[in-house]
């Protein structure tokens, strides 16, 4: 079977219920992806109910219901089929949809997976939404939605913009008018909402020198080129906004920044996606922004806010959602202080730092991601921190960059095996992942992560 083939099954068994409980993460991708399956069964006219789990783990199955329902699972499940067994839940009570590695069980359960059909650029939320698709339910605001969840769980970063399955998802909302997609395009975060030379200095692929992390320097830097930083009424100016030429100066003087430092060009201009239809200057014009907003939501314990924002609520939903985001960007930022204050761990191949419980265990990836690009990127990051259920177990989030993965660092690999050294579970992705472990046994961890790096890059 073919992956249209799984999707055409998936999409006949949703169509056959009489009723769906969707499952899924708390990230960007899962917010995205539940409430993607969540219209799109409703414009079927089927009932559907959503669950936001952090976790697909022993303690969040009991938020599953018991009852008569199709479980859909959507941005995991793959790896803990393990958990739906242990369960009860049968063949035919479960579907599902995910992009993260399969686990082996003895019940066939109904998949729609992208890795085996080698669609590693794909996220939950957009395979959601292809089989709401073949349903013949989708629409602008699904393909928009399934547009953030691709770039908010990172499938644009190494080509600078989607391809593949997740390519043609764009082509589709740009057909219905809820996407406009700009080709070559700074590769930044912001460029709706920050001032322009604080977008600039925020710029870490690539890296500028005396821009990067510098917004004097970047301030300075448009001076120079005669760039009006300001509107007529006082406002910044954002990079959406910039007139074509100014743009264009702005790209050929930074071009010629990066060449002058004998850093390279190529990841300068990236394909970005706007929605025509959101308010200019909020986090929801751009997808990068909107993910960030939905991630705000789920790493504060309201996934379901988010849904809300997803699913049109520019109310209260969206009130509540800013100031969250407000709020994460505030801690988020404490963090990467911290870590920088407090200095890291360094072995041949790795960097890595226990933060304790100062900082939430659903935060700290983004931390370190943020970091990475002010530490040594050479070295992936890794950040321990304590989990406030579970005192016998500690939490580990792992960030690289495209340049490392280029050279065959796979951070889902590693974890994924050195966590089953120690006896815990890992996953996710080449740039990006997590594991559980044993409180006992964060430095034998260490050791063994920082062994299969070094092989790795041999």
């Amino acid at each position: 079977m073919g992956l249209d083939n799984d999707i055409r099954a998936a999409s006949e068994r949703i169509y056959n219920a009489d009723s769906v409980t969707v499952a899924s993460h708390i990230d960007a991708d899962g917010i995205t992806s539940g409430a993607i399956l969540r219209q799109g069964i409703q414009n079927a006219r089927i009932t559907v109910k959503s669950i936001f789990l952090r976790q697909l783990e022993p303690m969040q199955m009991k938020k599953i219901p018991k009852d008569n329902s199709l479980k859909v699972f959507i941005d995991f499940g793959a790896g803990q089929q393990n958990l739906l067994e242990e369960h009860g839940l049968g063949e035919e009570e479960v579907l599902i949809i995910d992009h993260h590695v399969s686990q082996n069980v003895d019940t066939p359960y109904l998949q729609v997976n992208s890795l085996p059909y080698g669609h590693e650029k794909l996220s939950a939320a957009g395979l959601g939404y292809m089989v709401m698709k073949e349903m013949g339910v989708a629409d602008g605001e699904l393909a928009k939605l399934a547009v953030v969840g691709n770039v908010g769980d990172m499938m644009a970063r190494e080509h600078c913009g989607l391809i593949g399955p997740a390519r043609e998802i764009v082509d589709d909302g740009v057909s219905f008018g809820s996407v406009k997609v700009v080709k070559y395009d700074l590769n930044c975060y912001g460029i709706s909402t920050r001032p322009v030379h604080t977008c600039l200095s925020y710029c870490d692929d690539p890296y500028i020198p005396g821009i990067t992390n510098n917004i004097q320097g970047a301030q300075e830097f448009l001076e120079k080129l005669g760039i009006t930083s300001r509107t007529d009424g006082g406002q910044w100016r954002v990079w959406e906004e910039m007139e074509h030429d100014e743009r264009r100066c702005i790209i050929s003087a930074l071009t010629q920044q990066l060449i002058a430092n004998g850093e390279g060009t190529d990841r300068l201009l990236s394909e970005t996606y706007l929605f025509p239809e959101e308010n200019r200057r909020t986090p929801l014009r751009n997808a990068p922004e909107y993910a960030t907003m939905l991630n705000a939501c789920g790493r504060w314990a309201r996934a379901d806010i988010g849904c809300k924002v997803c699913c049109n609520d520019r109310g209260l939903a969206y009130s509540e959602a800013e100031k969250m985001l407000q709020n994460h960007k505030n801690v988020i930022r404490q963090m990467m202080e911290y870590i920088l204050d407090a200095g890291v761990t360094e072995l041949s191949h790795l960097q890595y730092l226990h933060v304790g419980n100062r900082f939430p265990d659903t935060i700290v990836g983004i931390g370190a991601g943020m970091a990475l690009s002010k530490l040594n990127w050479r070295k992936p990051i890794m950040i321990l921190c304590y989990l406030p259920d579970d005192p016998e177990l500690i939490k580990v989030s792992m960030r690289t960059n495209d340049r490392m993965i280029k050279e065959g660092i796979d951070l889902q690999s590693a974890l994924l095996t050195a966590s089953r050294e120690v006896g815990g579970e890992g996953g996710g992705h080449k740039i990006a992942a997590g594991a559980y472990i044993p409180k006992s046994a964060e430095k034998e961890f260490a050791s063994s992560v920082n062994r299969i790096l070094e092989e790795q890059s041999t």
